[in-house]
């Protein structure tokens, strides 16, 4: 008998090992594994490269707390603004913490500029964790139901809709940010359009707000660049990290660049164990093995190779409504609820996931080869096909 709160729905197996793109349960048996902890582990499993700095680092100092400086916080704060062209950062533990960093940062920001009730303006069918704040913020019935009454102070509009953000932010004075993921991930892998987030960027230019990116899922290359939002020529002025950061050592991280960048003071915000020395190594080895490996370069490439394999063989298959994503971000949206195909895959030795009910996301680790494509799609082409023919 587990004493475990009933907070998960856990399929039945248990994992007792890994290997690259590769997990054994406690029978022994092998899965290819396309979840990745949730695109969490960027290096797939039993890196060498991550278990070594891990390893190291837990030998020297595993943890002292933010009374005291801390080196290698330094070291991955630079290395984060290096290469996002963000001015500041702020460590926690977790994606839901590193966008709760964010709407407090939104919040003092507004409060500094005389508003008394800051708005921030949110997406339908966004996802942004499971504190109150970020719950609030979260576009999802499903997930909110039963924890109000929810927090205040959110605006809610339709995703990719920069006419329904320009007119709330023109008639409402409060509103002091806008938050939105570039690529929704667990609202259904829904991809934005190309101009999407330049028209953002002039909108809060034009209003004063701030441009505030969820890139907890979509950030550390998992969509081909660095940062989704690099694809779009224009920068944020807050985004939250968190998920492939530290490849499965739990990290978040808060960035801001300009006046966002100088809105909190010592005592505003804070974090027991947020960027302690042992997340920070495996953070700053995850940014080094990517740039070693050319994972960037590799995520996109095989991310258009399954995105296109699987294009063409479901291409005239009745019930496929539409295959998307960006790198090794990909969904699958199906016209039916499809929860079962997980666990048809499963018993075949194949990690997938099904997200809002009908997408299938493939969110593999950043190693994921065509050749562990070539192995996956296969038998995922034939469960969808049986699984809609029935």
């Amino acid at each position: 008998m587990s004493h475990l709160m009933n907070t998960y729905a856990r399929q039945p197996v248990a994992f007792v090992r890994g290997e690259g793109v590769y997990v054994w349960d406690e029978e022994g048996k092998r899965y290819l594994d396309a979840v990745a902890g949730v695109a969490v582990n960027t290096l797939g499993h039993g890196h060498p490269a991550l278990v070594k700095a891990i390893a190291d680092q837990a030998s020297t100092l595993i943890h002292t707390s933010n009374l005291y400086r801390v080196k290698r916080q330094e070291e991955l704060s630079d290395r984060l603004c290096e290469l996002s062209g963000m001015d500041k950062v702020f460590f926690c533990n977790s994606g839901c913490e590193a966008n709760e960093a964010a709407i407090k940062l939104a919040r003092l920001y507004g409060h500094g500029k005389g508003i008394a009730n800051p708005t921030i303006i949110v997406m339908e069918k966004s996802f942004h964790g499971r504190t109150m704040a970020t719950l609030s913020a979260t576009g999802s019935r499903k997930i909110q139901a039963g924890f109000e009454p929810l927090l205040s102070g959110f605006a809610r509009v339709p995703f990719n809709d920069t006419t329904a953000i320009r007119q709330v932010a023109s008639t409402n004075k409060d509103v002091v940010a806008v938050l939105v993921e570039p690529l929704q991930g667990e609202g259904g892998v829904n991809v934005a359009d190309a101009e999407f987030l330049a028209e953002l960027r002039k909108i809060c230019d034009e209003f004063g707000l701030l441009m505030m990116l969820d890139e907890v899922q979509t950030g550390i290359a998992r969509t081909g660049t660095w940062f989704a939002f690099q694809q779009s020529g224009v920068k944020p002025d807050v985004m939250a990290l968190a998920k492939g950061l530290g490849s499965g050592v739990p990290i978040g991280a808060c960035l801001a660049r300009g006046e966002a960048a100088e809105v909190f003071k010592p005592g505003n915000h804070g974090s027991t164990f947020g960027g302690n020395p042992l997340a920070c190594a495996a953070a700053l080895a995850t940014l080094e093995v990517i740039e070693k490996e050319s994972l960037r370069e590799k995520a996109e490439k095989t991310g258009a190779y399954i995105r296109n394999t699987l294009k063409g063989k479901l291409v005239d298959v009745a019930g496929v409504m539409e295959i998307r994503g960006q790198g090794l971000m990909i969904g699958i949206e199906l016209d039916r609820p499809c929860g079962d195909i997980v666990a048809n895959m499963r018993d075949c030795g194949f990690l997938v996931n099904v997200t809002a009910d009908k997408v299938i996301r493939l969110v593999p680790s950043l190693i994921f080869s065509e050749a562990n494509a070539d192995e996956l799609i296969p038998p995922l082409v034939e469960e969808i096909k049986v699984f809609l023919a029935g």
